[in-house]
């Protein structure tokens, strides 16, 4: 009895700092959030691959640019946000919380999640055999960071990564931004003395210095780094504290002060 080939997740980048993550197993392929065509066609002819799928996280043009290019070559469903519907045109299955999808011999259950968009979807596969579980964020969270606020509230995007960070600790994380270095750069902000902080600096320096991706990043290392995932931190929240000029009233505070913090943060400069 052949056994399946492994699930392979390639990076395509595009744009400046996008991932177009690509889902393979054999040669079937599943693109996520492809913003710009031209890569996801170089990607699928140097491997020989053959599309069978589109997600959509949310509706930005980054995530959604590439879908009518796609789709011209490589008729396949497009699966996104029920929410986003009126944005995401080109939509041929609309998913909302607690629904699921079965791509390339994986369940992938979708989760909504608000805050960067108000209709954001995430998909999360559990491990099994021997492959790591999935998680596919769009931009809700990055690696030490999260998405900005443009649609929902700070309680709203707060909850969202709360329900991100109860998934399984070895869940691997898929964002779709290479931010990870200027993210860090905040968190270390926040959080100076935070060892494991430090340690992953050096980590993702060394990555980076080399053009090789930050990411997939982990739930466990995100509750170890990120301080929007911290928030119930005595450290965190004394941070918090420091910037707002007075203690939080909770933890949805604590978040709503280091996202205000981080759109107007600005990395030191280099010596």
């Amino acid at each position: 009895m052949t056994s399946s080939p492994a699930l392979e997740v390639l990076p395509v980048p595009a744009f400046t700092d996008n991932y177009l993550w690509t889902l393979v197993r054999g040669s079937d392929a599943v693109v996520v959030d492809p913003g710009d065509a031209a890569p996801v066609e170089k990607a699928l002819a140097d491997r020989g691959l053959r599309l069978v799928a589109i997600l959509v996280t949310h509706h930005h043009p980054d995530h959604i640019g590439g879908l009518s290019t796609l789709l011209a070559r490589h008729p396949v469903p497009v699966y996104g946000p029920r929410r986003e519907r009126s944005t995401i045109k080109l939509l041929s299955t609309e998913l909302g919380d607690g629904d699921h999808v079965e791509l390339l011999g994986r369940r992938f259950e979708v989760m909504e999640v608000p805050g960067h968009t108000l209709g954001h979807i995430a998909y999360y596969s559990a491990a099994q055999d021997l492959e790591p579980g999935i998680l596919l964020c769009g931009d809700t969270l990055f690696s030490a960071g999260c998405g900005r606020l443009f649609e929902g509230t700070a309680a709203q995007l707060h909850g969202s990564l709360a329900r991100l960070a109860a998934l399984p600790p070895a869940t691997q994380v898929y964002c779709t931004h290479e931010y990870t270095m200027s993210n860090l750069a905040f968190a270390q902000a926040v959080e100076p003395a935070n060892q494991a902080l430090q340690e992953h600096v050096a980590r993702v320096r060394e990555l980076r210095s080399q053009d090789r991706p930050s990411l997939p990043s982990s739930i466990e290392l995100e509750l170890r780094i990120n301080p929007f995932l911290r928030t119930e931190q005595p450290s965190v929240r004394g941070a918090a504290a420091a910037r707002a000029g007075h203690e939080p009233a909770d933890a949805v505070e604590t978040f709503a002060t280091l996202r205000s913090w981080k759109d107007q943060f600005r990395p030191p400069a280099s010596p």
